[in-house]
């Protein structure tokens, strides 16, 4: 058993930003941001998962104590970040290294939740972050080696994502904020289910999709192609620190079919953390393990 527990359901795990704004770059783009805690906490960056904005954030209630700035970012599409068309993963890294110059923010931990977790190591291999986390993180899972270990749904998907990807994204456009929170609910396990429909967290998590959603499913589309093909980077080539989170009792079929571990094979030096107790929702139930070996 992980020994800082499993914590209980509590509100203000989901308070809504301090303070919410837009960085503009180079190319005339516009990043959005949410950020809690002290504006002199050091700073960690958090790429949300599927479809949601950057304003549902995790662990309110320790930033202060942990001294942390925990700045939430938006993909290209949603939320308040503009649209870029035939972005790839590798375009992220090169954002995220701008944003984090136009900010001042210095060497800078990431945190990739569910589909942010393609995002963060994409930022890991160009080396424009410190370290990641990633947390019931989505594995490559076009990876030939894990093709067998996929639910033959999920399989036969990832082979028309391959096969056809405009095809696909045109599929993933069809989606929108209420119809991804149901397959969210759908793929979750019981102890998910009771995080996310609590109704403080139901309320932030519906509100962060719709924010997500704000401008269509473009930017979920684009998302899902991305995190669904092979990586564009060399997962052996990462250098900084990595630790991978997954909860036992996680039964999302897009996350890891092996909890991590054939991720944590591939990346050098990578630590994976297997809580036998905890779901997919881990990020809000083991916050504080979380951060603190992050910020180590």
């Amino acid at each position: 058993m992980w020994p800082f527990g499993h914590n209980p359901v509590v509100p203000q795990w989901v308070t809504r930003p301090c303070r919410r704004g837009k960085t503009r770059l180079a190319n005339g783009r516009s990043l959005g941001w949410a950020e809690w805690g002290d504006e002199r906490g050091r700073p960690v960056l958090l790429f949300p998962g599927a479809g949601t904005s950057a304003s549902l954030g995790f662990g309110v209630e320790i930033l202060d104590r942990l001294e942390v700035r925990l700045i939430g970012v938006d993909r290209p599409g949603l939320g308040l970040s503009d649209p870029a068309p035939g972005r790839t993963l590798l375009d992220w890294a090169e954002d995220i290294a701008e944003l984090i110059e136009a900010r001042k923010l210095g060497p800078t931990p990431a945190i990739g939740f569910s589909q942010g977790g393609p995002f963060a190591l994409a930022c890991a291999a160009a080396g424009v972050v410190r370290a990641v986390a990633i947390v019931s993180g989505s594995d490559e899972l076009a990876a030939p080696e894990l093709r067998e270990r996929l639910p033959a749904e999920l399989r036969a998907l990832i082979d028309q994502v391959a096969a056809e990807p405009e095809a696909a994204e045109q599929f993933f456009r069809e989606l929108n904020a209420s119809r991804l929170l149901q397959m969210i609910l759908d793929g979750s396990a019981p102890e998910d289910r009771g995080v996310y429909q609590q109704p403080a967290f139901a309320a932030a998590l519906r509100r962060a999709l719709d924010e997500g959603f704000c401008r269509g499913a473009e930017g979920y589309a684009r998302d899902t192609v991305l995190a669904m093909s092979r990586w564009p980077f060399d997962l052996g080539s990462i250098t900084i620190p990595v630790d991978l989170w997954y909860g036992g009792r996680d039964e999302s079929p897009v996350h890891s079919p092996d909890f991590g571990e054939s991720l944590a094979r591939r990346i050098p030096h990578a630590r994976r953390t297997l809580i036998a107790e905890a779901g997919g929702s881990l990020l809000w139930t083991h916050a504080a393990p979380i951060l603190m070996r992050l910020l180590i």
